[in-house]
């Protein structure tokens, strides 16, 4: 086994491996992350990149890739040509046979010689941007091949899905867990790598006017919005299998809640932070019967409809999707955090394609002031907000009531933002930056730990397994470009609440003090 504890943290002096290096994620997400954190400094000099795939290809060629990667996806362009030069030499190819271990043999060979030129010290950070039924296998050949003998650390980077439910990810956990450590396993979720997700531990804990009120005393609801315009796209074949549950609410949507419910940890170190999110997961209210999941779950996919001028087909008319699919394209919940500090506040989440914008916005309601006094007694009081803006937007929006202008004492809705995004513009880190900076360094806090993952299944599988009894017919049809089901409506009204709109599409009626995005 690896063992990385007492290796000093360092993002320098590393080789990284990119399992896959000829497919999209790599070209899309990898290799910019790769060529911004190089531009600002976060690599040095002493490290390398070596490409992994099964594709034949020269140094040349597959520098060429990397090139044309970052001139299309990077937020920084490839600068002149000499600087140019000094980056992508790092990089070398290298074709493999993950089955083979010989294969990895040599490519121990191939990185010992990288790692005399550059004088680097064994550390060897090994990214697989691959289906997860391969982990198992990658893992064991690495160590069978030699290629976790160096006297530096190891780590392992690992993308979703982490399995298809909780026996498949405990398969797979076990596999990787054969070779690898827990502390040297970083399961990336690239949510916890954008800056407001990262900010709502700082928004809460930092400011004295929040805190105070972050409990059921003093908090309504809270909303959780991840919506998209596109479908499936190329992805009907794999969607088909997956759906929104487990696509989007297992992982991001969980980890948004987590993130917005989580007590303060008594340090700020990534095992005490991860700590408390896997305690929220735990108090999460767990849904098993028919009846459970009916009152306060609804699932949806979308049919032919249409957005901005632009007919929009079917779900089941997309490529590769079975034209009888009861798989969900849309999902919305009602869900109880049940502890000291939450009981009683509904957490409604709500994601699906094909809606009429793509935003990702966390919306904290607060509990009005009683309405048989002062204001509240002579007119409707619009609730105070705090919305955490993840995107495509970032920022923070917080809605207030003032009085309006003029000598009739009427009170209206005020609204201040700060907007990072305008602030930052485009140079704004991207979440792969970020997590892999974190992974060379050996922190873990933006990162799912194993029990946080066993955990978010449990919750998922039992919702699974009803919708499974069910053959699907609780599943409603919502128009391509709409807000999804009716029915999704309903899990708040009935309570007197209502989805928030997103991107501040209903602020006809407020005054902005803060105009930073208008």
């Amino acid at each position: 086994m690896t063992d990385n504890k007492n290796e000093p943290i360092s993002a320098h002096e590393a080789v990284y491996f990119i399992f896959g290096a000829t497919g999209d994620l790599a070209r899309r997400k990898l290799f910019p992350a790769l060529y911004s954190l190089y531009r600002e400094g976060k690599l040095g000099e002493r490290f390398a990149i070596v490409g992994l795939a099964r594709r034949p290809r020269t140094n040349d060629q597959f520098r060429d890739d990397v090139h044309e990667s970052i001139q299309e996806f990077c937020r920084y362009k490839p600068s002149e040509k000499e600087a140019w030069n000094a980056f992508v030499e790092h990089f070398t190819y290298q074709s493999l046979d993950i089955g083979n271990v010989e294969a990895f043999k040599q490519l121990k060979a191939h990185t010992e010689e990288i790692e005399k030129s550059y004088d680097i010290p064994g550390n060897r950070l090994f990214y697989l941007a691959l289906a997860p039924e391969l982990f198992g296998n990658v893992s064991r050949n690495l160590r069978d091949g030699g290629m976790l003998e160096s006297k530096g650390w190891h780590r392992l980077v690992i993308e979703k899905p982490f399995g298809y439910d909780y026996p498949s990810a405990e398969r797979l956990n076990e596999e990787i867990r054969q070779v690898f450590r827990e502390e040297a396993v970083f399961r990336i979720d690239h949510y916890l790598g954008k800056e407001m997700v990262q900010n709502i531990e700082v928004i809460r804990l930092s400011n004295a006017f929040f805190e105070p009120l972050w409990n059921n005393n003093h908090i309504a609801n809270v909303q959780i919005t991840l919506a998209e315009t596109v479908g499936v796209e190329e992805r009907g074949a794999y969607y088909n299998k997956s759906g929104a549950l487990r696509d989007m609410v297992q992982n991001h949507m969980l980890q948004m809640l987590t993130m917005i419910a989580m007590e303060p940890p008594s340090r700020l170190d990534a095992e005490d932070i991860r700590d408390e999110k896997v305690k929220v997961l735990r108090s999460v209210r767990n849904l098993s019967s028919l009846d459970e999941i009916g009152e306060n779950i609804v699932r949806g996919q979308y049919s032919e409809g249409s957005s901005r001028g632009k007919e929009l087909k079917g779900y089941r008319q997309e490529d590769s999707v079975d034209p009888n699919s009861v798989t969900e394209t849309f999902f919305a919940a009602r869900l109880f955090v049940d502890n000291f500090r939450w009981a009683g506040v509904p957490f409604y989440v709500r994601t699906g394609k094909r809606l009429p914008v793509k935003s990702t916005e966390i919306v904290i309601e607060f509990k009005n002031v009683p309405n048989n006094v002062l204001f509240a007694k002579r007119q409707n009081l619009s609730p105070n907000l705090l919305v955490i803006r993840v995107n495509p937007m970032e920022g923070i929006y917080i809605r207030f009531n003032a009085k309006k202008p003029g000598n009739d004492m009427t009170v209206q809705p005020v609204a201040m933002e700060f907007c990072q995004s305008c602030q930052v513009g485009l140079n704004t880190p991207e979440a792969y930056e970020r997590l892999i900076f974190d992974a060379a360094r050996g922190d873990h806090t933006y990162f799912t730990r194993w029990d946080e993952l066993a955990v978010a299944w449990k919750l998922i599988d039992p919702i699974a397994a009803a919708w499974r009894e069910n053959e699907g017919k609780d599943l409603q049809f919502y128009p391509a470009g709409s807000w999804g089901p009716e029915k999704s409506e309903d899990l708040l009204t009935r309570e007197g609440f209502h989805w928030w709109p997103v991107n501040g599409q209903d602020e006809d009626n407020v005054i902005w003090v803060s105009n930073t995005s208008k």
